[in-house]
């Protein structure tokens, strides 16, 4: 099965757009991510429409960052792209009555549950502004560059 990298390559975008000077375009975000512009348009929609991107369109235009780093939590990002439920695993329900699968059932649904709520609450709180911070730390400040630094 395919993994979702919607949430870790948007961060990846929202950090590089955090240190350019003006606006990235949805070609160069395509090249950054090795995609098409047209997934590039499509996924920031989710982010515009959640306020934590604009866009302009035409020439000198581009998606920018419309808010605080600060204020954008990991898991805003995830629900703004769409992002897939946190666990692919389910339970099995082709027979309601058996004792067997309500039991299972039971103590899956309550251990998913468990480790669902630990990762969203660590995913609510994580900033973005953190990762900006982590990334400065590690890489020294590239003002203005990091749009190409990887």
């Amino acid at each position: 099965m395919r993994q979702d990298s919607r949430l870790s390559r948007m961060l990846h975008v929202l950090l590089h757009m955090a240190r350019l000077d003006g606006p990235a375009t949805s070609d160069r975000i395509a090249a950054m991510l090795r995609t098409n512009p047209v997934v590039v348009r499509r996924t920031m929609a989710g982010l515009r429409d959640a306020g934590y991107v604009r866009s302009v369109k035409g020439h000198g235009g581009g998606w920018t960052l419309a808010c605080d780093l600060g204020k954008i939590s990991l898991l805003d990002v995830h629900h703004a792209v769409g992002g897939p439920r946190l666990f692919a695993i389910g339970n099995e329900t082709d027979r309601p009555d058996c004792a067997v699968e309500k039991v299972v059932n039971e103590a899956l649904d309550e251990a998913l549950a468990g480790a669902e709520a630990l990762l969203v609450a660590r995913l609510g709180a994580i900033s973005l502004a953190e990762l900006a911070s982590a990334f400065d730390e590690r890489c020294g400040d590239l003002a203005g560059g990091a749009g190409e630094a990887g």
